[in-house]
């Protein structure tokens, strides 16, 4: 009986210690920002982001709920109209219960540093 108590006992500690230290280094990954720059569009559907240097499609996640209230602000008379933003964020593997099935990850947005409808001549250009 002893020896039982000490498995489980050992088994709980170790799957603790694996745990914590799994969540700290998920933690490490949110915590390193990075900036992009890329073609927004917003609607009643999507929220994505084309990146300007090699085109790739993310599904956006607004964490500061500053994004889709700028776009808002520019008053487009439809929606899915692209503008030219430069954010701050990190990204994340794609969450299955959204939307965002079509999309690889995931760019969870931190910071909007520049929302503009004017679209800089360069490889943001369409």
């Amino acid at each position: 009986m002893k020896l039982y108590k000490s498995v489980v006992f050992y088994g709980v500690i170790l799957s603790t210690t694996f745990l914590a230290c799994n969540r700290d280094a998920k933690k490490a990954d949110t915590d390193k920002a990075i900036n992009v720059k890329g073609l927004y569009s917003f609607g009643p559907d999507m929220k994505s982001l084309t990146l300007c240097e090699d085109g790739r499609e993310y599904w956006v996640t607004d964490s500061v709920k500053d994004l889709e209230l700028q776009y808002s602000k520019q008053n487009f008379e439809k929606p899915y109209e692209p503008v030219y933003v430069e954010l701050e964020g990190f990204f994340v593997k794609s969450d299955s219960l959204i939307a965002s099935l079509d999309y690889d990850s995931t760019l969870v947005v931190t910071k909007v540093v520049k929302l503009s409808k004017q679209i800089p001549d360069g490889p943001c250009a369409q």
